[in-house]
């Protein structure tokens, strides 16, 4: 079924009120965008007894550092279904201890796009979160240069957005949009 179970639309929660609604949804997989530190503990333990897969923005943890010492307490203790990070130490370290390592990737420039190809060929991460998700062109000029799957990301604020990343190759969107959460 691959990454993320089929599950093509993953909530990206940025609020307390928008993690209690997707701890009631169907789906298994959803992104937290912006937590503090002190949440985190009681967010697993709630996603987890509703079944859910947490995955954790692990750079816009407030509190947190994002250094190896994080990578390790988020990747051991709090122990997410995935991280996504823009740095190799989180990643490698999600790796290492068998959390879904997820890098972020932006679209800003030329240079900016070779080096998150450094960046992932370096560490070989399991899935690219790509932004902004709505340029389909570089959806699958990513997945050819890397061969990771791609997730989109960023701007994705209509159905039309969603369907022309899939199409583009993206296993999946996320998206903070709650009428984009069906």
């Amino acid at each position: 079924m691959g990454v993320f179970n089929g599950q093509k639309i993953i909530p990206a929660v940025k609020e307390m009120k928008d993690f209690e609604r997707v701890l009631k949804r169907e789906e298994a997989y959803f992104v937290v965008l912006e937590v503090h530190i002190s949440q985190l503990a009681r967010m697993r333990k709630a996603a987890r007894e509703a079944n859910k897969k947490m995955i954790l923005h692990a750079d816009l943890v407030q509190g947190l550092k994002s250094d190896r010492h994080a990578a390790e307490f988020l990747s051991q203790t709090i122990k997410p279904a995935g991280i996504i990070s823009t740095r190799a130490d989180m990643l490698r370290t999600a790796k290492k201890n068998s959390v879904l390592a997820i890098q972020r990737m932006f679209l800003l420039d030329t240079i900016a796009l070779h080096t998150s190809y450094q960046l992932a060929r370096s560490v070989e991460p399991d899935v690219i979160e790509l932004l902004p998700g709505i340029i389909p062109s570089y959806i699958r000029k990513v997945h050819e240069e890397t061969g990771i799957d791609i997730v989109a990301g960023g701007l994705i604020e209509i159905e039309r957005d969603v369907r022309q990343a899939i199409e583009a190759g993206a296993r999946a969107v996320t998206t903070s949009r709650h009428d984009l959460w069906k």
